[in-house]
C-alpha cells in the first residue's frame, strides 16, 4: 500500500473532516471508507479553540481528524480555527459532514515561526497549541478563516503545522489499513491556488482543477475493501 507524500518542503500531515457533531463526523467517515474493524477514536479537546476531535490512523505517518465545535466548552475569546465560525462553513455543515481541509507538516530544521515572520503576507500567524502531551505550532489566521492567497483558499490551501514533540499523533493510533493515494481539489480560481501551492512547496501533494461550482476537496483512499473517495 503506497501512501501519498512528497520529498519536497512539505508533507501531508492529516486530513480534516468538519462536522456539526463528532458522532455525525465519525459515521460519515465510517460509511465513506467502509470501515468495519477500526473506527475513529476520540482524541481530546482544544480548550483554546472550543473544539474537540476524533482521530483515525492512516498509512505513511498521517491521520484523519474529525473536528467539531465542543458543545460543553465555553466560547473561545477568538474565532475558532478551520473557519468553523464562518457562516458559509456553518451552512455547509448543515448539509452534513465533509472533507473540509488538509494540514501540511513543516519538518525541522526549517522553523515555521521564522518562515512566517519572513513572509507574513503569505503565511498565517503561528500560534502554540497543546493537547495532553502533544505540543505544536500551527498557522491560524486571526479571524479563524481557512488559509487563503489573493482571496482564494476555501480549504484547498493547507494549514501549516510543526510538531514540537517527537511523538506524532499517528504513532499512537491503531492503523485502519487505509492510505491516502491522492488528494484532489476543485476551485474556480485554480490558477491562484496552484501558484500558492507551488510557492509553499506543496504542489506535489494535491492536484487542483478548475470548476464552476463551489470549491471542494476529495481524497482517494485505498482501504481493505478497495479504493474509496472521501468527500
Amino acid at each position: 500500500m503506497t501512501a501519498l507524500n512528497a520529498s519536497g518542503a512539505l508533507k501531508l500531515d492529516h486530513l480534516v473532516v468538519a462536522a456539526q457533531t463528532l458522532e455525525a463526523g465519525e459515521a460519515h467517515v465510517i460509511e465513506q471508507l467502509g470501515l468495519t474493524d477500526v473506527v475513529p477514536q476520540r482524541g481530546g479537546k482544544h480548550a483554546r479553540m472550543g473544539t474537540h476531535n476524533s482521530l483515525l490512523g492512516l498509512w505513511g505517518g498521517t491521520y484523519l481528524e474529525i473536528i467539531a465545535i465542543d458543545p460543553d466548552a465555553p466560547a473561545p475569546s477568538r474565532p475558532r480555527w478551520f473557519g468553523l465560525d464562518d457562516e458559509a462553513v456553518q451552512a455547509r455543515l448543515a448539509r452534513g459532514p465533509y472533507l473540509a481541509h488538509w494540514v501540511a507538516r513543516v519538518d525541522r530544521p526549517r522553523s515555521l515561526p521564522r518562515w512566517q515572520a519572513q513572509y507574513p503576507q503569505r503565511l498565517a500567524p503561528v500560534m502554540a497549541m497543546q493537547r495532553g502531551a502533544l505540543t505544536w505550532q500551527i498557522g491560524v489566521p486571526d479571524d479563524g478563516s481557512l488559509p487563503s492567497w489573493q482571496g482564494a483558499g476555501q480549504g484547498l490551501l493547507p494549514t501549516l503545522i510543526q510538531w514540537d514533540t517527537q511523538q506524532h499523533p499517528a504513532d499512537a493510533l491503531p492503523s485502519a489499513d487505509c492510505a491516502v493515494t491522492s488528494l484532489r481539489g476543485f476551485h474556480p480560481q485554480a490558477t491562484v491556488i496552484a501558484e500558492q501551492l507551488q510557492w509553499l512547496g506543496a504542489d506535489a501533494l494535491v492536484n487542483v482543477e478548475a470548476t464552476l461550482v463551489e470549491p471542494s476537496l476529495a481524497a482517494e483512499i485505498e482501504t481493505p475493501n478497495g479504493p474509496r473517495t472521501l468527500r
